[in-house]
């Protein structure tokens, strides 16, 4: 009997986009232009598509004045709003790339972008709760040669950007963009790396002007669509999934606050009747479990993503039943993938949404290959998913060496997670690699057994990790967030529950509650801050 590998090419009947961001905005302005493209529901400003594209030709004219060439490097560094969004497009209407900085950085961090990535022109955001922007950016002002200007959105300097307009003409932008290509580099990301500093993704106009608009036409994107976004701009789920997805398809893209807020977002799809909701799952299980959950109308919704982190059964259950999302779907990726390789479709079986990350998309391979030898494995035997095709990342910008550690001479990308591929084609990430826990010699997922604690009555949140042991080299230990902070489970309840329906090695031999768990912007659970912290050796 012929052995059938884990390896998976999505096909389909449309053709990769072959044009520039600048060109597909322009046919989708050209088709819709008394839609609404962006609405900004704190400030009350709305932008249909013909407004929206004098906006972004506004600021792009600006950019030109203000001498960025092509392939200069502009930073944002800032939260949602409408200004991230016109950036966005009027940076890959002029050549340049976009440096996404994430709004959580201090000032060491800031600086070091700021330097790796050569920026010379930087827009921000003048304060956001307990940050000051501006003070932070003036302090590594004189350690950053290279960065000739900052603006500030919303005061006197973002004004006196947008009057620099007038310094340059439409032909003068219509000749710049004459001279783009789609596989020029449009946006540079940086990952949030465990150990060392974070690295660049470089990605072009035709990595991730594609995967937002595969992902819409896997959600059924139209011009009817409003798409909620909670999620940070400076994050390919945002920007690509989000933004893109909404522009190439006709959408309208709605920002709710400019940070994630559950009741601001509840409230955002009811009074702008949005049909679909992005999140990773903490941002769901903060929603659901507001106290007036039930007063908000959420009627008006039909799908959205959960991506970022595995969906809980229970949570998914809900977003179906009681958010009206009964076409949510799962994507998988990596922001060097741009970021989705595969994706649930419309009408999976809620077997499927919970307990995979879909399957292939079109234009995209995807195989799991032993990590060791690399050879491609049977399917059903877990091993490192590695992805290939369009989305594809250029490479981390200016390092070759990091970029040959993770891109193959194949084009494949080694995403560092363990999957299993099933007989379906349907892909289940079984956890990263760095994150197996290896108790006295058995492998244990933290997936698998986080799964199986949501079912646990005392939980509402479950995060399991592996921790130094003296005795088996590493311990399973459960941190909990309790459904009643007065009554929150021991550890002797939850190995009750766990007797006879887990294998004694995967228990949990260490309980820790907490309020919350440690999260980047981005809304992963940062799991290495967990192990850092309760990660002192205890005999047996």
């Amino acid at each position: 009997m012929t052995v059938q590998l884990s390896y998976a090419h999505g096909t389909g009947g449309t053709p990769l986009l072959g044009e520039t961001i600048g060109a597909g905005l322009a046919r989708t302005v050209a088709r819709y232009p008394d839609r609404e493209a962006l609405v900004d529901v704190d400030s009350g400003r709305r932008w249909t598509y013909a407004a929206f594209a004098a906006a972004v030709d506004e600021l792009a004219r600006a950019l030109l004045a203000s001498g960025i060439a092509q392939g200069d490097r502009v930073g944002v560094w800032a939260v949602n709003c409408p200004e991230w969004v016109l950036l966005q497009y009027a940076a890959a209407r002029t050549g340049a790339v976009l440096v996404n900085i994430n709004p959580a950085y201090r000032a060491h961090e800031l600086a070091y972008v700021l330097n790796q990535a050569g920026v010379s022109l930087l827009v921000a955001s003048p304060s956001h709760r307990s940050t000051d922007y501006r003070a932070l950016v003036e302090e590594v002002r004189g350690a950053c040669p290279e960065l000739r200007e900052a603006f500030f959105i919303g005061d006197a300097s973002w004004d006196a950007l947008t009057a620099r307009a007038a310094g340059a003409t439409a032909e003068d932008l219509a000749a710049r963009e004459a001279e783009l290509s789609c596989d020029d580099p449009v946006n540079i990301q940086y990952t949030s790396g465990t150990t060392g500093f974070p690295k660049g993704a470089t990605l072009s106009h035709h990595n991730i002007l594609n995967n937002g608009y595969f992902v819409g036409e896997t959600l059924g994107y139209g011009p009817d669509d409003r798409i909620c976004l909670p999620v940070p701009f400076f994050h390919c789920f945002g920007m690509v999934m989000g933004n893109l997805a909404a522009t190439s398809h006709g959408a309208c893209i709605v920002i709710p606050a400019p940070s994630f807020d559950p009741a601001a977002t509840l409230r955002a799809v009811e009074l702008e009747r949005c049909t679909s909701l992005y999140g990773v799952p903490t941002m769901f299980i903060a929603e659901l479990h507001l106290p007036d959950f039930a007063s908000y109308d959420l009627t008006s919704l039909r799908t959205g993503i959960m991506a970022g982190s595995p969906c809980p059964v229970e949570v998914m259950k809900r977003v179906v039943a009681e958010m009206h999302m009964a076409e949510v779907s799962i994507c998988y990726g990596m922001t060097e993938t741009s970021p989705v390789s595969t994706q649930t479709r419309r009408g999976d079986d809620l077997e499927r949404r919970t307990g995979t990350v879909g399957r292939v998309l079109p234009h995209v391979e995807v195989k799991v290959v032993d990590p060791v030898r690399g050879t491609t494995l049977p399917r059903g035997e877990a091993g490192e998913l590695c992805t290939r095709g369009y989305g594809v990342m250029l490479g981390y910008w200016n390092a070759p060496e990091r970029t040959a550690e993770a891109v193959d001479a194949g084009r494949w990308m080694h995403t560092g997670d363990l999957a299993v591929m099933r007989e379906d084609g349907y892909v289940q990430i079984v956890g990263r690699i760095k994150d197996m826990i290896i108790r006295g010699g058995e492998n244990v997922y933290p997936r698998e057994v986080e799964e199986f604690l949501y079912g646990h009555p005392k939980i509402a949140d479950v995060q399991v990790v592996g921790v130094p042991d003296e005795r088996y080299g590493e311990e399973v230990l459960a941190c909990v967030i309790p459904r009643d902070p007065a009554d929150p489970p021991t550890r002797e309840e939850l190995a009750d529950f766990c007797r006879d329906r887990l294998a004694h090695y995967k228990v949990p031999r260490r309980v820790e509650v907490m309020d919350a768990f440690p999260m980047t912007v981005s809304g992963k659970v940062r799991k290495v801050e967990l192990r850092e912290r309760y990660g002192s050796p205890r005999t047996a």
